[in-house]
């Protein structure tokens, strides 16, 4: 399962990317936080849409990416 820049409001077209928050590789639960996303508003922990082994991404850290783009993947 690909994980993607999350449209977190209606307006929103693009999100920074503020880094991971486990290790590439972990086994995580559904619920976990695996991510934080920036916007001009506020700062969310994104939390994993099912369990799996999280696979980081080609994204770097405090950069900006358009909602949709893949950020890693969550081998099931």
């Amino acid at each position: 399962m690909e994980i993607k820049m999350p449209k977190l409001d209606v307006t929103m077209t693009e999100g920074t990317f503020m880094g991971w928050l486990v290790p590439d590789g972990t086994a995580v639960a559904e619920g976990e936080d695996l991510y934080t996303v920036g916007t001009d508003k506020v700062e969310t922990d994104i939390p994993a849409p099912s369990a799996g082994v999280l696979r980081y991404g080609e994204v770097q850290s405090e950069e900006t990416y358009p909602v949709g783009t893949t950020l890693g993947v969550l081998e099931t």
